[in-house]
């Protein structure tokens, strides 16, 4: 029987060969292909789409509802502002630098390393390990090309950086092109219809306008204006006003609920980008949310996204690390930091009810 301890250096060592192994979102082969090997070598027969990896439960029981545990394998690029070699893991003191190491491989590492604790012996649940790719870029190839292959899932712990705090809540993004037409002409008489002015109604409406139900953990749905695009010279009336809307929607409105009613409100041409990243959430009495607060973690609402915005299952996060230093030069996580999360998962799960 291996101690927490030994799980938690196979963890660590696991974290340096991926911070090794550069996987920027779309490139995530040779990570995969380590998580793949690791996951064999710890005797289990892993599943494979794309760069996606999976591995269930060798005591899987229909009968019983599945957990699934989730990290991504993925990393933004490097910032240039990187001190150290972004690719070089680094341990000084307890501090561990690398790409990715913060996010998420502190999670991604100590889930699997839980995965193997808990499958020793049967639990009262299923559990599935799942590695996932594109996370960064919300790519099609990433999570959502393996949830359909897998079993039935009642319920996701996501291991995005929260400093193990649960995030029982996490906001959705939608970001829409608003096109206001008009007709061009000479800027020195009196001709055509200035799209620009076509436009001004909206951007105040969309200032101005305020959502009415407000979360308790993601506060209101938000709505601003960020880009705005018109005109080739001074001299020409523009006859196209382009502009970009980025949304970040809370549990209490669906994304393309949202974009009707903005559609309703607007004179310009209105367009989704996507409706696919919305808000996720779990119900802050749900079993484990309350052991997590029994075991003296607070819950939080998360405005960062994650693969929970694909998932049509009740999830939440909860990991190692701070989320302040995700895509951050000099990004690290401390060794301290994944031993206390495995022991706390370990607390959370082990005989747990989900």
């Amino acid at each position: 029987m291996m101690t927490q301890e030994q799980f938690t250096n196979d963890a660590v060592e696991l974290l340096k060969k991926l911070i090794a192994t550069p996987s920027v979102s779309r490139n995530e082969k040779d990570a995969a292909d380590i998580m793949e090997q690791t996951i064999r070598s710890y005797g289990f027969a892993p599943q494979r789409e794309a760069n996606n990896i999976w591995v269930i439960d060798p005591h899987f029981d229909e009968s019983k509802p599945t957990l699934l545990l989730n990290a991504h394998i993925d990393t933004v690029k490097p910032v240039d502002s990187w001190q150290r070699h972004p690719y070089a893991p680094t341990i000084e003191g307890d501090l561990l630098y690398g790409l990715g190491s913060n996010d998420c491989g502190g999670g991604l590492c100590s889930l699997l390393q839980i995965f193997r604790m808990l499958t020793e012996k049967p639990q009262s649940y299923n559990l599935i390990y799942l590695a996932s790719a594109e996370e960064e870029v919300s790519g099609k190839d990433g999570i959502s090309r393996a949830l359909p292959l897998l079993p039935k899932i009642d319920l996701a712990i996501v291991g995005e950086p929260t400093g193990m705090n649960p995030a029982v809540a996490e906001k959705g993004l939608m970001v829409l092109d608003v096109i206001a037409h008009g007709k061009s002409g000479h800027a020195a008489r009196n001709e055509g219809v200035n799209a620009i002015y076509e436009a001004l109604d909206d951007m105040r409406w969309i200032r101005d306008y305020k959502f009415e139900k407000v979360s308790e953990f993601l506060g209101p749905t938000k709505m601003t204006l960020t880009v705005v695009n018109a005109g080739t010279q001074h001299n020409v009336i523009p006859d196209k006003c382009t502009m970009l809307v980025d949304i970040r929607t809370n549990e209490f409105y669906d994304n393309e609920e949202v974009y009707h009613f903005i559609c309703q409100h607007l004179k310009s041409e209105v367009k989704a980008h996507s409706f696919r990243l919305k808000s996720s959430r779990i119900d802050p009495e749900h079993p484990l949310i309350k052991k997590c607060i029994a075991m003296g973690m607070k819950p939080f609402g998360s405005p960062t996204l994650s693969d929970q915005a694909l998932m049509s299952f009740p999830s939440f996060k909860l990991g190692p690390g701070e989320s302040s230093r995700s895509h951050s030069a000099d990004e690290f996580i401390r060794i301290s930091e994944i031993a206390d999360a495995i022991a706390k998962y370990k607390e959370l799960l082990d005989g747990a009810a989900i």
